[in-house]
């Protein structure tokens, strides 16, 4: 089981590069960059403070200041007032910047439908559990380690 489970999990760096070649090719001519888009996929459940959005991207909140930064100055968010907190402001969708990241997200699932092709649901089902498991347990296992 570990082998398999080993290229598993070494094999989701090409897999994400080869994706991320892929939905950068299908932001040209947008304005919109990988890691802007990818914040504005995040953007869509509706207004976060940057530190919600670097939780759900799994990323430091200083790169994720970065990211808004751009989308901020492309005019797809803008920030809003946060009855919770005077300090953090809540970053949301313009509505140019929501239409735009339902576009790319809509082209960017018929183009993954139509590579899955002949995929089974079960199949892909099981993967998608297995993936999330071993973020789960990676993360509970990083917890506390300094680098």
């Amino acid at each position: 089981m570990t082998d398999p489970l080993y290229h598993l999990t070494w094999l989701s760096r090409p897999l994400m590069q080869q994706v991320e070649t892929t939905v950068e090719h299908g932001l040209q001519g947008t304005g919109l960059t990988v890691r802007t888009r990818a914040v504005m996929e995040v953007l869509l459940q509706g207004p976060l403070t940057v530190p919600t959005l670097a939780e759900a991207l799994h990323i430091q909140r200083q790169y994720v200041q970065v990211m808004v930064n751009e989308a901020l100055a492309a005019g797809f968010v803008c920030k809003q007032a946060n009855p919770r907190h005077a300090r953090s402001h809540l970053i949301a969708l313009t509505p140019d910047g929501s239409e735009l990241i339902e576009n790319v997200m809509a082209q960017e699932h018929a183009l993954l439908a139509e590579l899955a092709g002949d995929l089974p649901a079960d199949e892909v089902a099981t993967a998608l559990r297995i993936v999330k498991t071993l973020i789960t347990r990676f993360q509970s296992h990083n917890q506390g380690l300094t680098l």
